[in-house]
């Protein structure tokens, strides 16, 4: 596991690519479970961190970029169009997207083929650099339990202090961890949960 791997998890987990099969994909692909087939080999390049699957919506605007000449300007255009399902722009897009890849050698089967598959994906498209600043967070987030889980829990407590859920969740973690959680105290206790020892 990498850091581009969570990257791309946080970009997945959402309900459009957990309903859309795209995590099973991924991950079948990603463990050598099938093969990693890339639509034109000239898109490895641009699929490959993500193992053949359109998981940013960057990848839609270098594959419209490198297949059809679209401008980066043009591809931006492409991507809002598809990623609001705006028929009419869609439609004057794909032809413009399937002319352009025919004029570079590609057949236009295969160029249909291809805006389809962006177009699919598009519409569950997250934007790489929100997945990354995501990513960072989470990899701070799980080093900061993992070694310095009495710190890390007695903040995430004092965070979630009014949210009975997460408060409760947050003990259950605690009573995992074989950290205690005690109880208020008039002589010791400070306004919010503090670490004290071990405890």
């Amino acid at each position: 596991t990498s850091f581009e791997d969570i990257t791309a998890a946080i970009a997945l987990f959402r309900p459009g690519p957990l309903e859309g099969g795209l995590v099973d994909q991924y991950m079948k692909c990603k463990h050598g479970e099938v093969e990693i087939v890339y639509p034109l080999p000239e898109l490895e390049p641009i699929l490959k961190e993500t193992y053949g699957v359109i998981v940013y919506q960057e990848q839609v605007l270098q594959i419209a970029s490198l297949l059809a000449g679209f401008s980066l300007g043009e591809a931006d255009v492409l991507r809002a169009a598809m990623g609001k399902k705006k028929k009419e722009e869609m439609a004057r897009m794909r032809a413009q997207f399937i002319d352009g890849a025919v004029a570079r050698g590609v057949s236009e089967a295969k160029a249909t083929e291809i805006f389809d598959l962006m177009a699919y994906f598009a519409g569950y498209g997250f934007n790489k650099s929100h997945s990354a600043a995501y990513a960072v967070i989470s990899y701070q987030t799980a080093y900061l339990k993992a070694n310095y889980p009495l710190e890390y829990l007695a903040a995430l407590l004092n965070n979630e202090a009014g949210n009975y859920d997460k408060v409760a969740a947050a003990v259950l973690d605690c009573h995992a961890r074989n950290i205690d959680v005690l109880p208020p105290d008039i002589n010791s206790s400070e306004a919010g949960f503090s670490v004290q020892g071990d405890k």
